[in-house]
This record gives C-alpha cells, sequence and structure tokens, in this order.
C-alpha cells in the first residue's frame, strides 16, 4: 500500500482544539492526501480505532498520532490496547505529546511506540513538527497495508 492508491488515514488522539486546529492545518498543506480523524479522549480513540460508536464503519488508521495526556484513560493505555489487538498492532504510533518525563519516554517505547516527539508550545513550531512528521511517515516510509484487509 503506497500512499498514492487512496488517502492515508491518520488518527489524532488529542484533547487540545488549538492542537487539533494547528495539526489539521499543517497535515492540509500536505503533499500526500490524507484523512485526519479526530478523538478526543482515550476511549473515543479505541471507538475509532474499532470503528464503533460515533466511528462506526470508519476503517482503521495507517498512523496514529497519540498525545499521552489525555482526559479519563492515558494515551499510554491506549498505545497497549492498540499494541495488544492482533488487527491494529501493526499500526505505526506516533507519541507526540507535551510530555518530557523520562518515565513516559521509557513506557511509550516499552510498549513500542514507533517513535516519541515532544510538542513545542509555538504553534509555528507545532505546524514545523506536524510537517516533519507527515514528510517522514506519509512520504519517506512504506506503510504497511490496510489492517482492515485480511492478509492472504
Amino acid at each position: 500500500m503506497t500512499a498514492t492508491h487512496r488517502a492515508v488515514r491518520i488518527l489524532l488522539v488529542e484533547d487540545s482544539p488549538g492542537d487539533v486546529r494547528l495539526t489539521r492545518e499543517a497535515l492540509q498543506r500536505s503533499k500526500v492526501a490524507n484523512q485526519l480523524v479526530v478523538a478526543g479522549d482515550a476511549d473515543l480513540a479505541l471507538d475509532a480505532l474499532h470503528g464503533r460508536g460515533e466511528y462506526d464503519g470508519t476503517p482503521p488508521p495507517d498512523l496514529v498520532l497519540l498525545d499521552l495526556n489525555l482526559p479519563g484513560r492515558s494515551g499510554h493505555e491506549v498505545l497497549e490496547a492498540i499494541r495488544l489487538d492482533a488487527v491494529l498492532s501493526a499500526i505505526p504510533v506516533v507519541i507526540l505529546t507535551t510530555s518530557k518525563a523520562e518515565e513516559d519516554i521509557l513506557r511509550a517505547y516499552n510498549l513500542h511506540a514507533n517513535c516519541y516527539v515532544v510538542k513545542p508550545v509555538d504553534f509555528r513550531a507545532l505546524v514545523e513538527i506536524v510537517g516533519k512528521i507527515e514528510a517522514f511517515w506519509l512520504q519517506v516510509v512504506e506503510l504497511p497495508r490496510d489492517v482492515s484487509e485480511p492478509v492472504t
């Protein structure tokens, strides 16, 4: 699967409306067609990943951008649920959070995050970081084929 065949599906798990807006704007500037789905907490993220509730019929994403600091359950719990699910486990997960805490970084990598990026507080820097994530994950690497399709 390559991005030229269809829009790349991205799940943004983020509770800050400002960060959602900036991320959306940065991705709209992308050279790669993408479809952004937003979940504001861990429970909504899990619904989006499984295509249930308000996300009924939504296919699994090709890439997850995951904040750790969420209301209710943490992003670490979402990451763990993804990695324990046989259907979802191959989806790349980029941690995009404000936490610089060593224990958060270590826990994320122990749960098999694909990378850990600290969100800058400056909005221009955030747009630049999202652009770099987009360039690498949507233009450079080859993402796994559609996880909602059976492997033959």
